[in-house]
């Protein structure tokens, strides 16, 4: 078995097992209650055979004891009435709910999408509130909770993506400004409530005793209160009439051409040469040793239309690719690392693959610039293990055309998509539109590797004078060398696995070759929603700060 094959069963294993959120009792308990579950909402939300793209399915899977499966939130891209939205919707099987500090990180990303995208999100509300054993996470500080608050009112008031709320189940205290913010309000009879504070915290700090549909159900609310705009007899009722407001939803100008492919979308070349391997057989291109080489050429032409790529500048620094390409009819500029042992100019020494070298960095910072111009989306397939280092490179000057290569990556007004393959690797990592850059999504395959260097380079680094001396002296390595060392190599496997970097939301999500066309598609058109600039979580055109 190939280690992508490999490394994809194990990660779908751990995905079902996700799914299952807090189990088949816990959801038999919210349909007994005549309510959906978190997931099961989704899937009625958006169009039929319609792709989910969830985002941060893996946030937190390896902490708190197993008990917080997703972080207790399913947030995602989604298509409903044909449109591209966001969705958040609280997993009422999962703590009831409540707020974990990765249930807020989930959160502001999926609205960071919303408001990059300028596209809809809906809020899908069934939460008790914050988790309180773990409130220091959730609710002081610059990104806990309030910030979800803070994006609510910019989108609202300046960047106008329209947000909807339907409150299904618990929205208790602070929570409750999410809807409150929203621009439609939608809430259901009989199982929701929504109130500052419940039955039993207004018996304890006013002696008043009321019950739950009184003090904040559906009629209280679109009756008396007039908080919420629509009662609904059921989730199926709300779900519904939440696909008819979005189907209302004006599409602004710049949409025609997000739904107007600039060139008819056609399927990768599938031809029996490894070059042209259709996506089934990506799972073999890639090395069972993830340091050995391989031809990105071929990885390309299975996810491109027509397997199509024109090459730009292609016989100057091959260690990078660059070229102009189509996903699924939409007009993209691919930047990619080649991997392997590179043949240069005639007289000059072969290059390293995955390395960025100072000729590749100009290459690549040009290209940028011109996408930029002609405001193309660019898409970054990475494997990339840094930028070259020596005497000869710093004389190249690859100081300052690496800060030339990382300006243009950061500073470009277009969409910013990330698919990570193999390695992403010291600042390498950073110029390939690594996280900290915004690229508007980030996905990797299952065997994508992200840390500052692979372990064996950071053992020889920290450790290399102990192991150069006892191989020079015939010996072993003292105990607690040979400890540490044994330490550091487990550690760096363990953190360098695509799965540690999902658990704590450095991609969006973990991505299968046979489906990385779709994803991408989706993605992609859902960027196009913005003109622009792709800048940052948000940026307000001058505009937009008139009241």
């Amino acid at each position: 078995m190939s280690r992508l094959r490999e490394l994809s069963a194990e990660v779908r294993a751990l995905e079902d097992r996700l799914r299952e959120a807090g189990g088949a009792k816990r959801l038999q308990k919210l349909h007994d209650q005549g309510k959906l579950s978190a997931r099961e909402r989704v899937d009625l939300l958006r169009d039929p055979d319609s792709k989910f793209i969830e985002i941060g399915l893996l946030v937190a899977h390896d902490q708190y004891e197993g008990q917080a499966p997703a972080a207790g939130v399913v947030t995602g891209l989604i298509t409903v009435s044909g449109r591209q939205c966001v969705v958040v919707a609280n997993d009422a099987t999962v703590k009831a709910g409540s707020w974990w500090p990765e249930t807020i990180k989930k959160i502001l990303r999926a609205q960071e999408i919303a408001m990059r995208c300028r596209i809809p999100i809906i809020y899908l509300v069934d939460s008790a509130g914050v988790n309180l054993p773990y409130q220091g996470g959730v609710f002081p500080g610059q990104y806990g909770a309030a910030r979800i608050f803070y994006y609510n009112s910019i989108m609202r008031r300046y960047l106008h993506v329209p947000q909807i709320a339907a409150v299904m189940g618990q929205c208790v205290a602070g929570g409750a400004y999410l809807p409150a913010l929203s621009d439609v309000i939608l809430m259901v009879k009989g199982t929701s409530f929504m109130g500052l504070g419940g039955p039993n915290l207004v018996k304890g700090a006013t002696g008043e005793v009321v019950d739950a549909e009184t003090l904040g159900g559906a009629i209280t609310h679109t009756e008396i209160s007039g908080v919420a705009h629509y009662a609904l007899d059921d989730d199926e009722s709300c779900i519904a009439k939440i696909r008819d407001l979005v189907k209302a939803l004006p599409f602004g100008a710049h949409n025609a051409s997000v739904e107007t492919p600039s060139s008819s979308p056609s399927a990768p070349l599938k031809k029996n040469s490894k070059r042209d391997a259709g996506a089934e057989q990506l799972y073999d291109l890639l090395p069972t040793d993830h340091r050995m080489s391989y031809d990105m050429h071929a990885v390309l032409a299975a996810i491109l239309d027509g397997g199509k790529l024109e090459e730009f500048q292609g016989s100057l620094a091959k260690e990078m690719i660059c070229g102009d390409a189509s996903i699924d009819g939409v007009s993209i500029g691919v930047i990619a690392n080649q991997r392997g042992l590179i043949k240069s100019r005639p007289g000059d020494k072969p290059r390293f693959g995955g390395i960025i070298y100072a000729e590749s960095a100009e290459k690549v910072a040009y290209f940028i610039d011109r996408c930029d111009r002609a405001g193309v989306p660019i898409l970054f397939v990475q494997d990339v293990s840094g930028f070259m280092v020596g005497a000869e490179a710093e004389h190249a000057g690859i100081i300052r055309a690496g800060a030339r290569f990382v300006e243009a990556m950061a500073t470009t007004r277009v969409p910013k998509i990330v698919l990570t393959v193999n390695h992403a690797s010291g600042a390498g990592y950073y110029a390939m539109a690594g996280q900290g850059f915004d690229p508007d999504f980030i996905f990797s395959w299952p065997t994508g590797r992200m840390a500052v260097m692979e372990g064996e380079s950071a053992i020889q680094a920290v450790h290399g004078p102990a192991i150069d001396a006892a191989k020079k002296s015939g010996g072993d390595l003292p105990k607690e060398v040979s400890a540490s060392v044994g330490e550091m190599r487990a550690d760096y496997e363990q953190q360098l696995d695509a799965r540690y970097a999902a658990a704590r939301g450095y991609v969006d999500a973990i991505i299968y070759p046979e489906e990385t066309r779709e994803v991408l598609s989706l993605a992609l058109r859902a960027a196009l929603n913005n003109p622009g600039p792709h800048l940052g979580a948000f940026v307000l055109p001058a505009h937009l700060g008139e009241k």
